[in-house]
């Protein structure tokens, strides 16, 4: 009976908290969604201007065309290519569960932030809530994945090993297997996907887990490479496990 309540606890758990995700980002969509095709829309009409009159603009005209620039990139606005590519949205669902995702692991890349007051106040809510729940979470699937350990250690004692080295050993498989699953084959995919070096996969998803997030390799962020639809929602996901992974190595 108590390990069906267990049970019963930890689905409500999981399937609350991803709920609570795609809340979040649905919310983060709606509001920022429609600031952003402003952005956008000024960001073409000023590279339009510049091409228009750049051999005729002063110094002064040419630094706050820069500083104009600057300040389109740092809020996600990147005035390439054909005005199609202005249709993309950063705001999208994939991207938005991405974002929600970075807020309650507190990762924080910094390359996508809500810039509409009432983005912001929710994002402030948001995160208030949304990382003890995240802390919750991360509890329970360590414990999930702890009586794994529990389990295999038991079958490890009936066949007649000390109890010293099945600790060893343990801790051994479930390290090798964790640097396996989150690290090693998603930098491959990362590599295949967003076209780095296998180092640089591994960087990135080692600040990623270890929720550093310096926001210097984002998934996602090429404008010349096109990604299949939820891609950002599976590697949101693949953060969350990476992170109950951990949450195990500190319980071992």
């Amino acid at each position: 009976k108590a390990m069906c309540s267990g049970k019963l606890q930890t689905a409500l758990l999981v399937a609350g908290y991803f709920v609570y995700l795609l809340v979040g980002a649905a919310v983060f969509q709606a509001l920022e969604r429609t600031a952003e095709k402003q952005e956008k829309r000024a960001a073409a009409q000023m590279k339009e201007a510049f091409l228009q009159n750049f051999t005729q603009l002063t110094v002064a005209e040419m630094e706050q065309f820069m500083a104009s620039l600057i300040e389109a990139i740092q809020n996600g606005v990147y005035p390439v290519g054909n005005e199609s590519q202005f249709e993309e949205s950063n705001w999208d669902f994939s991207n938005s569960f991405f974002f929600a995702g970075t807020v309650v692991s507190t990762i924080g890349y910094g390359t996508l932030h809500p810039k509409t007051a009432g983005g912001q106040i929710f994002c402030v809510f948001f995160a208030l809530f949304g990382i003890p729940l995240n802390i919750v979470f991360l509890h329970r699937v360590g414990k999930m994945l702890s009586l794994l350990c529990k389990k295999l250690g038991t079958f490890l004692y009936e066949k007649g090993m000390r109890k010293k080295k099945i600790k060893f050993l343990t801790l051994l498989f479930f390290l090798a297997t964790g640097i396996l699953v989150f690290l090693c084959l998603p930098s491959v995919f990362f590599q295949i996907t967003e076209g780095w070096s296998y180092s640089e996969g591994i960087y990135f998803a080692f600040i990623t887990l270890s929720t550093i997030g310096f926001g210097d390799y984002v998934v996602g962020k090429q404008s010349d490479r096109k990604y299949f639809s939820y891609y950002r929602v599976l590697v949101a996901i693949w953060i969350l496990f990476g992170l109950a992974w951990i949450a195990l190595l500190f319980n071992l």
